[in-house]
């Protein structure tokens, strides 16, 4: 079969069977597999594909079909320029979570330490390390899978100043930190049965299950962060779109100085920081 023939019959299954980016998902399967790109589709489309790669884009689009993410099929997701491993243990990397990554890196300068809870793939955490100099960190996870997955993460990046602890919160966590990042579990718990099926069939509950009302991570969090934090050290958040006056107000109410909430490239508020004096 032909490279455009092949990406036909993809991109029409995942559109029959409901898949949002359908022509997108096939495209980008069949590059992954043929290691090939966006070109090739319009300037070698009449090439033959061999048929073990033609074998495994069926089986792969039959994934896909069934919703499961394509990250996880591919076993890769890029974040900030960097490309990491994904898999069922933790949540995919999005492209939002880099305005955390963002705002985090202009209070992080040479030779400062930084603490990642809630650490998953270790995105968040290498990302700084990565785009920073002579600085450190510890990446905590209550998920011993996520942990291995990190430090995998961490040996693809050639990051050597980093370590991953399996932890329940700050249960094991040591010393203290000029920046903690977190993106906790912020989805209330009767709402992630209304999440896309890629999500709340094939990602984390443990990583997505924010309690009653979304909040509990996020004031266990800021209740202990303090033990943990240098002098003046900071304290930063993903948040969801409709949580940053409450998550604002828990940091005021426990001392944090300069609260302050940005949002997203799509005007939603995204990230919630202040420091501790």
């Amino acid at each position: 079969m032909k490279y455009k023939e092949l990406y036909d019959f993809g991109a029409l299954a995942l559109m029959e069977a409901g898949i949002a980016e359908a022509s997108l998902d096939a495209r980008l399967l069949l590059e992954f597999i043929c290691h090939t790109n966006r070109n090739d589709l319009l300037v070698h489309g009449d090439k033959e594909v061999l048929k073990e790669e033609q074998d495994i884009y069926v089986n792969y689009i039959e994934r896909r079909k069934a919703h499961e993410p394509l990250q996880h099929i591919t076993g890769e997701q890029e974040f900030m320029g960097l490309v990491f491993e994904v898999n069922e243990n933790v949540l995919v990397p999005r492209q939002d979570t880099e305005v955390l990554v963002e705002e985090a890196m202009r209070c992080l300068h040479d030779g400062m330490s930084v603490l990642d809870m809630c650490t998953g793939s270790g995105c968040i955490l290498l990302s700084l390390l990565k785009y920073s100099n002579g600085c450190k960190g510890v990446g905590a996870d209550i998920s011993p899978e996520a942990v291995a997955t990190a430090k995998r993460n961490a040996q693809k990046s050639q990051i050597a100043e980093v370590s991953f602890v399996e932890s329940d919160l700050f249960e094991s966590v040591e010393g203290r930190y000029d920046i903690i990042v977190s993106n906790p579990p912020y989805i209330s718990t009767g709402e992630i049965s209304d999440l896309m099926e890629e999500v709340k069939v094939y990602e984390p509950v443990l990583a997505l299950d924010g309690g009653e009302d979304g909040l509990f991570f996020y004031r266990k969090i800021i209740e202990e962060a303090p033990e943990y934090l240098n002098g003046g050290g900071y304290l930063f958040f993903e948040i969801g779109y409709d949580q940053a006056g409450a998550v604002t107000d828990e940091m005021k109410k426990a001392g944090y100085k300069e609260v302050t909430a940005v949002k997203d490239y799509a005007g939603l508020d995204r990230v919630v920081y202040g420091y501790m004096s």
